[in-house]
């Protein structure tokens, strides 16, 4: 909800208002931190990059979010994450024995683990050194502009 002089508005009434509460409301510290309030800044750095990480081992997918961040904020950029989605599962169930024994049977699953990182106040140097660093093998890695 909004708050203002006694009134409450829900976020349904105003675009504007909606932006103010998700911004300010939310839990990225560092822009709360950073801005304060001040809005012209934040529309000038509007460019954000998204990294989604993925793989099926999670120690080199946090590794991989470790390197990212220390890059990142090396050359001066504020990182918000890396935030952990949900892990997906794969559950496949197989019979031990072909013809008989239906009732015996063995599951193996399959986790594929991911992060989220968002990078704000990018420049040139953050994007060069996002290009020249190596990730181990095994993580996929999506980066939207």
């Amino acid at each position: 909800m909004w708050f203002s002089r006694n009134k409450v508005f829900g976020l349904k009434s105003c675009k504007k208002r909606r932006f103010y509460y998700c911004l300010f409301n939310s839990k990225s510290a560092p822009l709360q931190a950073r801005f304060r309030g001040n809005v012209k800044k934040l529309q000038r750095m509007s460019q954000k990059i998204r990294i989604k990480l993925k793989s099926y081992d999670y120690n080199l997918v946090d590794k991989s979010a470790e390197k990212i961040v220390k890059t990142v904020k090396g050359t001066g950029a504020v990182v918000n994450g890396p935030i952990p989605l949900p892990t997906h599962k794969r559950i496949y169930t197989v019979l031990r024995s072909p013809h008989v024994n239906k009732k015996s049977r063995e599951q193996f699953q399959l986790c594929s683990y991911k992060r989220l990182m968002d990078i704000y106040s990018s420049s040139s140097k953050t994007i060069d050194a996002l290009m020249k660093l190596e990730l181990p093998s095994g993580v996929e890695v999506e980066i939207k502009v």
